[in-house]
């Protein structure tokens, strides 16, 4: 083993490996001047699409942006109500407020840290009742529509999609995947019987292609994929100022397109993407054995049977984190927390009318989670080190 730093992640040497086709993009583009839109845009919309086996991929010009392109493709309007979970970056619920729309929330997993079927259930059925006329849920205390649920394939793990999928036909809901964490995850359908990629299975999915992500840009990127006709047109048109034709708008849009050269970035990285996931699963698996002498000291990530990770991040349980956490910085392992604040006890949703204790498995998790280093090219000489300060911390945090 080394005594060297291992880093949270590692951007550098991904990008030293493809600089020279990374280059070619764009000197490409310089030569054409094809900035915005243009082939490289369609190429990789092209290959996307049949990558998460979609009909259609839309390019914009972030996850944000792909999400609230979807939510309004999809029809969700100003006043619905809109379900998701605490426990996930609060670009989930700002592209549902900014749509008119009221993100709320149900309870997560305790082993998957996604959105729990159950709870879900328990929602639509305690909380709302169908109004047959109007042919849609209504929310009992606010008397709005509940329109649509997003449930976040989260730390690379999709969530349980067959039973949303029902409950979506059941209470006429729009199911938009947030698959920003997701890039190349598998769910098996037992409704189906078969595996599907993540971007498959709702409406519409947005993905994030910040640099960190499991494909990552070069600097902001996002997009929607669908199988929906109608939502890929209208997603299209969102993104380009409600534009079907250079100034013919069919209605009022956004500014949020995929530039070229970032296209054409992921379009080289795409061609990776599998073997670097495929690294992932593999550094997943070590840590997995490494930490099974940790007994109940620490928690690992859970794979259901229904799911192949893509692991955008391995996040383990501990008490103590803060000790943890400072320990390892100490040790030079660098760590992050994903996420220290459930939503519903932020700043920004303080006058909803939340409180501790609403969801307590999303709070008990967020109190207690902490990534590790996860990155493809990550050693196996460097997880044992990782482990082995891991397992010192939290027995030293037992013995205090």
């Amino acid at each position: 083993m080394t005594d060297k730093a291992v880093p949270f992640f590692d951007l550098v040497t991904v990008h030293r490996e493809l600089e020279g086709e990374l280059v070619e993009v764009l000197r490409s583009a310089l030569r054409t001047a094809g900035f915005i839109g243009g082939p490289m845009v369609q190429a990789f919309e092209e290959e996307f699409a049949r990558f998460c086996h979609a009909q259609h991929c839309i390019g914009a010009s972030s996850g944000t942006d792909a999400l609230r392109f979807a939510l309004v493709a999809a029809g969700v309007q100003q006043g619905d109500i809109v379900i998701t979970v605490p426990n996930t970056f609060i670009a989930t619920t700002e592209a549902i407020s900014q749509v008119g729309a009221r993100p709320d929330f149900v309870d997560v997993d305790a082993s998957t840290y996604t959105i729990d079927p159950e709870k879900l259930r328990a929602y639509l059925n305690e909380q709302c009742s169908w109004n047959a006329e109007l042919q849609r849920t209504i929310h009992h205390e606010t008397g709005k529509p509940v329109a649509a649920v997003v449930p976040v394939h989260l730390y690379g793990q999709m969530a349980d999609m067959d039973p949303i999928r029902e409950f979506g036909a059941q209470f006429n809901l729009k199911v938009i995947e947030d698959a920003c964490q997701a890039q190349g995850a598998e769910y098996y359908s037992h409704r189906d019987e078969q595996w599907h990629k993540a971007g498959s299975l709702g409406h519409a999915a947005a993905f994030s292609f910040y640099p960190g992500k499991n494909l990552g840009a070069c600097g902001e990127a996002g997009a929607i994929t669908t199988s929906d006709e109608h939502i890929a047109q209208a997603s299209r048109l969102l993104r380009d100022h409600g534009q079907s034709k250079k100034y013919y708008h069919d209605i009022e849009g956004y500014n949020g397109r995929l530039d070229a050269i970032q296209a054409g970035f992921l379009r080289v990285k795409l061609q990776r993407l599998h073997g670097w996931n495929e690294q992932r699963r593999e550094i997943a698996e070590r840590y997995n054995k490494l930490l099974s002498t940790s007994g109940s000291l620490v928690q690992p990530p859970v794979q259901p049977g229904w799911s192949r990770s893509v692991y955008h991040q391995y996040v383990i349980q501990v008490e103590n984190r803060a000790g943890v956490q400072q320990h390892l910085s100490k040790a030079g392992i660098g760590t992050g927390i994903h996420y220290p604040i459930p939503l519903h006890l932020t700043q920004a949703y303080r006058g909803r009318g939340f409180h501790g204790g609403d969801f307590p498995i999303a709070e008990q998790a967020a109190n207690r989670i902490l990534s590790l280093p996860m990155f493809p090219g990550l050693t196996p000489n460097q997880q044992e080190r990782v482990v082995v300060e891991v397992l010192a911390a939290v027995r030293g945090s037992m013995g205090d």
